[in-house]
């Protein structure tokens, strides 16, 4: 008579048997997995360094940018400050003594600096404005008066006080104009007015 003991439920499978030559084709590719995840982690590893690596070389290309940005402008303006250095050279130690011709010579540097300092902002995208006749507009233009004028519809700039300038399409300082009222009433004064209303 046998017991319930004597046999274990086999649910229809067959028994594994492990035989040496699974058990080394097993460890082959145990070892092979093992190989490629150490690759793997190596090549995570790398990825990660140069990542890092580019990381800084893109903080420290960053720094440089922005310290060294306005090397090429700055250096314009010291060609600027050349021509206003040879300007002011012309001008003798007292100014009582400068002949009229030095006082010419002097006028001719200083509008020489000047043309040499627009052009300078121009190549940096920096323009002059100066709307003398042009209509008046609020975004690019600043009324400090409004005068009748001569020859100078309504609502244009009859005088300009003080040029502006911008960079791109971004004002860096309006022009300060004077606002014609128009033609201006027989007998009445030419003079501006401040304008109570801007």
């Amino acid at each position: 008579m046998t017991s319930d003991n004597d046999y274990a439920p086999n649910d229809g499978q067959p028994e594994e048997q492990t035989t040496p030559e699974a058990a080394e084709a097993s460890a082959g590719k145990i070892a092979a997995l093992e190989d490629e995840v150490a690759a793997l982690n190596d090549r995570i590893l790398r990825l990660a360094a140069e990542l890092e690596n580019t990381r800084r070389r893109a903080d420290r290309e960053k720094q440089d940018a922005s310290r060294y940005a306005i090397a090429s402008f700055a250096r314009d303006l010291v060609n600027v400050a050349d021509i206003f250095d040879r300007a002011l050279q012309t001008l003798p130690p007292d100014p009582a003594e400068a002949s009229p011709e030095t006082l010419s010579g002097f006028a001719a540097g200083v509008r020489m600096t000047e043309r040499s300092l627009i052009a300078a902002l121009e190549r940096h995208g920096v323009k002059k404005i100066d709307p003398k006749g042009e209509k008046f507009d609020p975004n690019l233009h600043q009324a400090v008066a409004q005068a009748p004028a001569a020859g100078v519809p309504a609502g244009h700039v009859a005088e300009t006080a003080q040029t502006g300038f911008i960079i791109g399409d971004r004002v860096l300082r309006a022009a300060m104009v004077v606002v014609s009222t128009g033609e201006p009433a027989n007998g009445a004064p030419n003079g501006a007015h401040v304008d109570t209303t801007a």
